[in-house]
């Protein structure tokens, strides 16, 4: 049944193309210059600086006088410290992006890495302060209260699942590194972090394209009252449906409401973004899980401080 869902998606976003080449058109100039204006300059010199921490023993090294305070408050290692401290500040989907680096480089457990993806990729405060705040919501929302659900929201879900699915007494499973950190160094440590951080830049690109003319298709076939679009739109990429709020003639609370579950929830290309710097063995589930409940968590929240 899966692969006949993939099969068809295919088939109607080929005659999609076929069909309306100026819509698909501009639809991939929009994800491609979401991709080559916002996302290539702000994380390829991370995924480059932070590649190299994580193949060397420098990330223990600087956070270990923090290690006591991350293992009583969040169960982290410091690798874990340092994914949690990133994935807060660069955003969607690094937090994934180191999680599975870290992994498969041997510094974390399995069992970490999936505590780690229930609440260490969310968005970036700069996406949330400047397109969620300024742009969808007009400036006319407290910064303070925007980001301050999101991070609240993100508190409650790690609770949760640490407490619950996160077995700190469980047998640890770790990740054989495929090669040691001195053949790296041997082998030019630089140029093997830049290839790898371009090739997963393209993925996401590649993922952007595909899912923005997605969404073109979506919006030139609804026929359904608008506002339902808006909200699918929302739930398939992020920044479309965020954009779309501003034409929607929802009243501001339930923009407010919606915004901020969208950006929690993240949509499913960020999703499929995710799944693909994960690799073979780490799973999605703790991730798409985490994500649902962020989102309902965020709508309770809101309908209680709104």
């Amino acid at each position: 049944m899966k692969k006949k869902i993939i099969l068809l998606s295919v088939i109607l976003l080929l005659l999609f193309l076929l069909c309306y080449p100026a819509e698909a058109l501009a639809a991939a100039r929009n994800g491609l210059k979401l991709w080559l204006e916002t996302l290539l300059p702000t994380l390829l010199p991370f995924m480059i600086l932070t590649g190299i921490l994580v193949h060397t023993d420098w990330i223990t090294k600087i956070l270990q006088p923090t290690a006591p305070f991350f293992k009583v408050v969040f169960g982290l290692s410091p690798g874990g410290a340092y994914v949690f401290l990133l994935g807060l500040l660069t955003g969607y989907p690094m937090g994934a992006k180191l999680t599975a680096d870290l992994y498969y480089a041997g510094k974390i457990s399995r069992q970490e890495a999936e505590y780690l993806l229930t609440f260490c990729n969310n968005p970036s405060p700069a996406f949330l302060i400047t397109y969620v705040g300024h742009i969808c919501l007009e400036g006319k929302l407290h910064i303070g209260f925007l980001v301050g659900i999101l991070f609240l929201s993100d508190m409650i879900c790690m609770c949760f699942f640490r407490f619950t699915f996160y077995r700190k007494n469980s047998l640890l499973s770790f990740c054989t590194p495929k090669t040691s950190e001195q053949e790296y160094t041997s082998a030019g440590l630089l140029d093997f972090v830049i290839m790898n951080s371009f090739e997963t830049m393209a993925k996401l690109g590649g993922y952007i394209l595909m899912f923005s003319i997605l969404s073109a298709a979506i919006s030139h076939f609804w026929y359904l009252p608008a506002q339902g679009k808006y909200i699918l739109l929302g739930l398939i990429e992020v920044t479309t449906g965020l954009h779309g709020l501003l034409l929607s003639g929802f009243s501001y609370s339930l923009r407010v409401l919606l915004a901020l579950c969208m950006s929690a929830f993240g949509g499913f290309c960020i999703m499929a973004q995710t799944k693909s710097v994960l690799g073979k063995e780490l799973s999605l589930h703790p991730y798409a899980s985490a994500k649902c409940m962020n989102a309902a968590v965020t709508a309770a929240l809101i309908l209680i401080f709104l």
